[in-house]
């Protein structure tokens, strides 16, 4: 709010002030006429009274009547000048010949000098002094004052703005965090009010679409893996009866099939739960050493069947750090599958901590690595690179999407790189304090 008010104050400031300047001389200028018309009735009867004492006096005596004068008339200056005095001007001086009077106009068209002519070709110049200080502090004390009653104007037109506009902010925050329940409460007679209705809506038409995306889950959860469960079941029971070895072949063909079914549901499934903004990290302080080990367990008959190593390294990485232990290792598993696909014989898992007091898990292997151009691409969902359409190989191409999204969820990320061993280098980054997935 004090941003917006001080740049919407300095602006009508700076107007101000400028106006203060320019619009009295314009328009004095458009009515310069009437000013000195008036200027010179005003002082037209003191000039005639200085007059007629001059022309009283001899003009031997004229030096101390002008000093008397002067003391009568402070703080006006008066003095006596010659009608070619370098300070009259050609149309001042035409007009005293013609026994008129001459005026110059002072601060916003004031009556600044006065001029009436004397016998023998001399010139009584009656001047009115600038303000005193003490005066010129009354008049900026004034304009003070003005600049304080514009603030004040401005604070109450803008405290209401800034209220509503805080309101819908804190709303958007929490929708973005996953509260789609909330709303603005703005009222209708809210200079926003209409946005702020527009706003509501939207939230309402995302909360209902969010709504049902998640009910076609639990529908799809249901309607298919529970008929993919009993078809694996059954063909299960076939294949425990005596059959020909053909038949047996096509059945296990089949029955791969199903499972690979109910492994694409179950990554889809997966995938979708985490575009959620119901999907909150479940924050939990673990032992990173243990919690690694248990993680890297699970691969533990892949590596007696393939014949790879793999490898676990502590770099300065913090005994125990606040994760999601579930997403993270979920995050994990799927980098190390894609690690196990292409790797020749390694695989090194490297924790280590980072500069901003976060944590960096490394998983390299020693494979043909991802070249440059793909390596953003790779993480979108059902990409697959060429050298790995075959599904033995290339899976669904939904890993490394479920694996970013779940380390996005805690406010964290994934890149992609080259590996000292030859291969590709996943690395993610979870920071010490976690945010919840958007």
């Amino acid at each position: 709010m004090f941003k917006m008010l001080a740049r919407l104050y300095l602006i009508m400031l700076v107007t101000y002030g400028v106006a203060l300047y320019t619009v009295p001389g314009l328009v004095l200028s458009l009515f310069d006429e009437r000013t000195g018309t008036y200027n010179q009735q005003q002082a037209k009867g003191t000039l005639r009274l200085i007059q007629v004492r001059f022309s009283q006096t001899p003009q031997d005596s004229w030096p101390a009547l002008e000093r008397e004068l002067q003391a009568d008339f402070t703080p006006l200056q008066l003095r006596v000048i010659s009608l070619a005095d370098p300070s009259l001007t050609a149309s001042e001086r035409e007009a005293l010949k013609q026994g008129k009077n001459a005026v110059r106009s002072g601060y916003f068209g004031e009556l600044g000098t006065a001029l009436t002519q004397l016998p023998g070709d001399h010139v009584i110049e009656l001047v009115s002094p600038d303000p005193p200080v003490d005066i010129n502090i009354i008049y900026w004390l004034m304009n003070i004052l003005v600049g304080a009653a514009l603030l004040a104007c401005l604070l109450i037109w803008v405290w209401p703005h800034w209220r509503d506009l805080q309101r819908l902010k804190r709303t958007a925050m929490m929708l973005g965090n996953g509260n789609l329940a909330e709303r603005t409460r703005i009222s209708p007679r809210s200079n926003i009010g209409e946005l702020a209705q527009v706003f509501d809506k939207m939230a309402q038409d995302v909360e209902g679409l969010l709504n049902q995306q998640q009910e076609l889950l639990n529908a799809v959860s249901h309607e298919l893996r529970t008929p993919l469960s009993r078809l694996e079941f059954g063909m299960a029971l076939v294949m425990a009866d005596p059959l020909e070895p053909q038949t047996r072949l096509r059945l296990e063909q089949m029955l791969g099939h199903v499972r690979e079914l109910d492994t694409l549901i179950d990554e889809l499934l997966s995938y979708t739960r985490l575009q959620s903004p119901y999907q909150l990290p479940e924050l939990q302080e673990v032992p990173m050493q243990a919690y690694l080990d248990s993680v890297l367990g699970g691969f533990i008959d892949e590596q007696e069947s393939r014949e790879f190593t793999l490898i676990l390294q502590f770099e300065d990485a913090p005994e125990r750090f606040v994760l999601d232990p579930r997403l993270t290792a979920r995050a994990i598993q799927n980098l190390i599958n894609n690690a196990i696909r292409y790797c020749e014989r390694q695989i090194r898992v490297i924790a280590r901590a980072h500069p901003d007091n976060g944590l960096i898990v490394s998983i390299e292997d020693d494979g043909i690595g991802i070249p440059v151009d793909e390596r953003e691409r790779v993480f979108e969902p059902f990409y697959r690179m060429d050298r790995s359409r075959d599904r033995d190989t290339g899976g669904f191409g939904l890993g490394l999407a479920i694996s970013r999204r779940a380390v996005e969820c805690q406010g964290g990320r994934v890149v992609v790189g080259s590996s000292p061993l030859g291969g590709a280098r996943f690395e993610i980054f979870l920071p010490l304090a976690s945010t919840p997935c958007n």
